[in-house]
């Protein structure tokens, strides 16, 4: 990225700090332009969330489009990997470390998930028990002072985030009683989310990983607020494929709050474009599995079944003991539906060691095009 940097400068600090300001903000947003965004993403994300519901099993592409978004989130922070290295690291390898925190962006996400469907709320808590397993070494909220956001070309501070304990702690507990309490500010969910996700950065309460558990809080909130039945629209892409200008517009906000109305345009933006990119991903994934059932049916007709179909394309890889325990079948009978599968080139055997790993190659391509 030009010139903005979003990592952490610790420093000694000697001028007096800007105290932040709470939400709600005292700001109209009732802006034509505004308002004319929200409509078109509304319109957009209401299509996204009824082809969720027409899925016949969503969680199945759930589990793609989060891995998906755990690599482009990490790579955000510059933690680059590639579909490759991470599967090798899902399946036998444990020795990628890029490729483990992208791992940990997906099961802090899912978690994520539970905490909100569970409680019917996102609170401070939760946020920390997602934060733990994003970043398991950072500990938990900042307590030592002198953290700020730079420019690491021209030394320029571009925000000071709260510096002790018990500020962040204050500033937090303020952000929780928005994002459960209605009638704090009863406006439109996505706008919310913008100023959530502003506030959240603002504050960077953790010595690292806030970035990711803030992009984790949008489509928290957005399922939190019914907007999705299951938390399946991320921005991550969107921010990587914008991110000099995200992080210009975020800069710019945090100097004068009277800017945020173009941070909220360009998250409302965010959502309308990613919604059309994830209806787009879907169709392509039902088709891929559409011809995946087809070529089992016409290749290995004795075999078939739409819960086989269902467990080659929940994950990337399966092998004997996961066949076996998913279809309640013997190993000598997984041991031939997986032969046959290969054969039929639908799965690429894969040896580590003594164990056979078993590809899914329709997924496996599907996947690599995210």
């Amino acid at each position: 990225m030009k010139n903005i940097v979003h990592i952490l400068t610790i420093c000694t600090m000697f001028r007096k700090i800007e105290l932040m300001t709470k939400l709600p903000y005292n700001i109209d947003f009732d802006d034509i332009q505004i308002l004319k965004a929200l409509n078109n993403a509304n319109h957009k994300l209401g299509q996204l969330n009824g082809a969720i519901n027409l899925l016949p099993n969503p969680y199945v592409i759930f589990n793609a489009i989060t891995l998906g978004e755990a690599k482009e989130s990490s790579e955000i922070e510059n933690i680059v990997t590639t579909f490759d290295e991470i599967f090798k690291e899902m399946s036998y390898s444990k020795t990628n470390p890029a490729s483990k925190e992208v791992l940990n962006y997906r099961q802090a996400m899912l978690k994520g998930y539970n905490l909100v469907k569970e409680n019917g709320f996102l609170s401070v808590n939760h946020i920390i028990q997602i934060h733990h397993i994003v970043e398991p070494e950072a500990g938990d909220l900042r307590k030592l002072p002198g953290t700020v956001i730079m420019n690491t070309k021209t030394g320029e501070t571009l925000h000071t985030p709260p510096q002790n304990y018990e500020e962040i702690s204050d500033y937090l507990t303020n952000l929780e009683k928005y994002i459960n309490i209605k009638e704090l500010e009863d406006t439109d969910a996505i706008l919310k989310m913008a100023v959530i996700h502003f506030q959240f950065e603002s504050i960077h309460p953790f010595y690292d990983g806030n970035g990711r558990t803030g992009r984790m809080i949008n489509v928290l909130y957005l399922t939190l607020a019914k907007k999705l039945d299951i938390p399946i629209l991320y921005l991550s892409k969107y921010i990587n494929q914008n991110r000099q200008k995200y992080y210009e517009l975020l800069n710019a906000t945090q100097q004068d709050l009277s800017k945020i109305k173009d941070f909220i345009l360009f998250m409302i933006q965010g959502i309308y474009e990613m919604s059309d990119f994830t209806l787009n991903f879907i169709n392509s994934f039902m088709k891929t599995m559409n011809d995946a059932s087809n070529l089992i049916k016409e290749r290995c007709p004795k075999i078939y079944s739409q819960e086989l179909v269902e467990h080659l394309f929940f994950d990337f890889y399966t092998k004997n003991e996961f066949l076996c325990e998913k279809l309640g079948i013997s190993r000598n009978t997984s041991s031939k539906y997986l032969h046959e599968l290969t054969e039929a080139g639908i799965l690429i055997e894969e040896k580590v060691g003594k164990t056979k790993l078993y590809k899914n190659a329709f997924l496996y391509n599907l996947i690599r095009l995210w």
